[in-house]
């Protein structure tokens, strides 16, 4: 009994005891978490209750506040709406003075015209009254005198717009040739360049003529390789000394100039070392090219320009027109058209650029169709220069319109260019030409009996019948003549146009 009150009994009793400890600790433990839970809950409705409280003030505030507002924008539109109101009752009260001030005008009108039409009625039949009276007395219908009026009203305007326009001419004339002239000299005095002379050959001094027999080689291998890579003619005759290079192209002539000058100073002439010194002449030569063009640049204070229009404007300086150098005439334009701009008023960097790239046409290296103005105006286009610019590439030889103040200076400053005093030469056949076509077209007019080209073709005297042109008329016809002479004519400078008329009375004493 023992042992089973120890094993069994005793066991028994701690296990009923400990189920009752913890039975007894959780039923405390839930009404202490009970509890809590009943404090949190307490806790929050509080909270939830005062924020609703908060929340239902603010909503309040809000309220009122966009009550005040809205009040406040009710007074202010209110305010506006009367003073609208007060704006439109004045505006109304003036659009009813204004129109019975215009009604009044509409009556004081009506009442003028009808009074304007009595008197007009009045007046016609007193005028088909004294037209009647004028006719029976004239014996002349009432058109014919209008047109006889109207013929002689023409006459007489005529011969007062002619007389008039004589004197402004003769006030203008005056006026202008002193002007110009002051510009004209003192512009070419600062400006004034050497001319070179216009040759398609050069010639190089040898030293002795045995150098000749070199130059051409062996079954004349030296001369062709020479012709062959300078695209030249070397012309080889009985000129003691001398050798001739031939060619139109003057860069080419000048690089097969100076190579041949140094083979002749080197003294080894065979075709590798003629084709060693021509590649070596050819750069040389091209980076003198551009070279030059970079120099008139900066002389001009010419800026912004591509290596191309460098290249092109520095050829200009191997040609030459009518003995005048290319580069030298574009420096000497561009300068004169700079003076000419500053005096009248037109813009001095476009007209100093146009100038200077006038003739750029003839560095271009193309050999396609065209003048070279238009290849100048072409090559400007590309190498992105202002449209005046390229209107007056284009227009310095009336290829095209001149469409700006700027483009008529250019045009006006080759002219000077190329008119001055020993700036250019010309041939025989065309000097002559050009007096005969003068003297022709002289000659075309009715009434002219005789015209004389004189001063080197740089003025015409005319000789017209006295009986077929009055005085008026032969101031028209100068000016016929001389619009004549600019269509069809090309010349440097400008033509003078002398009318000679003379009354020769012959009696003879017997």
């Amino acid at each position: 009994m023992r042992n089973i009150f120890l094993f069994v009994i005793i066991p028994l009793a701690a296990f009923f005891l400990g189920w009752f400890i913890r039975w007894l600790y959780a039923r405390f433990q839930l009404s202490s978490t009970e509890q809590k839970a009943e404090r949190v809950i307490q806790e929050a409705l509080k909270e939830a209750e005062a924020k609703k409280k908060e929340a239902l003030l603010e909503v309040k505030d809000r309220q009122i506040r966009e009550r005040n507002q809205l009040e406040r924008e009710t007074r202010e539109r209110r305010i506006e709406l009367q003073r609208m109101e007060r704006r439109l009752i004045q505006k109304e009260e003036n659009f009813e003075k204004r129109q019975e001030y215009q009604e009044n005008q509409d009556r004081t009108l009506a009442g003028r015209e009808k009074s304007l039409a009595e008197r007009e009625g009045a007046l016609s039949l007193e005028q088909e009254k004294w037209v009647k009276e004028l006719e029976r007395i004239s014996g002349l219908s009432a058109e014919d005198a209008k047109r006889l009026l109207i013929q002689s009203l023409e006459n007489e305007a005529l011969h007062e717009a002619q007389v008039k326009i004589n004197l402004i001419e003769q006030e203008a004339q005056v006026t202008a040739d002193r002007k110009a002239r002051d510009i004209v000299v003192s512009t070419i005095q600062r400006i004034a360049t050497d001319v070179s002379s216009e040759v398609t050959v050069s010639t190089v001094s040898l030293p002795n003529d045995e150098m000749k027999g070199r130059i051409i080689g062996r079954e004349g291998r030296n001369i062709r390789t020479l012709e062959t890579l300078t695209g030249v003619d070397v012309i080889i005759d009985d000129t003691p000394e001398a050798v001739v290079i031939s060619c139109f192209d003057p860069i080419r002539k000048e690089i097969a100039r100076v190579a041949l000058e140094r083979l002749i100073s080197d003294g080894r002439i065979h075709p590798a070392r003629i084709e060693e010194i021509v590649q070596k002449v050819t750069k040389e030569v091209s980076q003198t090219i551009y070279e030059e063009g970079e120099k008139v640049l900066f002389e001009l204070g010419i800026h912004n320009m591509t290596p191309e229009g460098i290249r092109a404007l520095g050829r200009l300086h191997y040609r030459t027109s009518y003995g005048q150098n290319v580069l030298d005439h574009s420096k000497e334009v561009a300068l004169i058209a700079s003076a000419l701009a500053a005096e009248v008023g037109a813009e001095v960097a476009v007209c100093k650029r146009g100038a200077l790239l006038h003739d750029i046409g003839k560095g271009v290296e193309s050999n396609g169709e065209g003048n070279h103005a238009e290849m100048g105006m072409e090559l400007a286009k590309k190498i992105g220069e202002d449209p005046r610019v390229v209107n007056a590439i284009g227009a310095h030889h009336n290829d095209v319109e001149p469409a700006s103040l700027e483009a008529t200076v250019v045009q006006i400053a080759d002219a000077i260019s190329a008119s001055r005093p020993g700036a250019r030469r010309e041939t025989l056949d065309n000097y002559l030409k050009r007096l005969e076509s003068l003297e022709k077209i002289a000659e075309s007019f009715a009434g002219v009996d005789k015209a004389y080209a004189i001063q080197a073709g740089r003025e015409v005297r005319i000789m017209v019948n006295n009986d077929e042109v009055d005085d008026e008329g032969a101031k028209g016809l100068a000016k016929s003549i001389a619009k004549k002479i600019e269509g069809e004519l090309k010349y440097p400078g400008r033509i003078k146009v002398t009318i000679i008329r003379e009354t020769r009375i012959v009696e003879y004493a017997r």
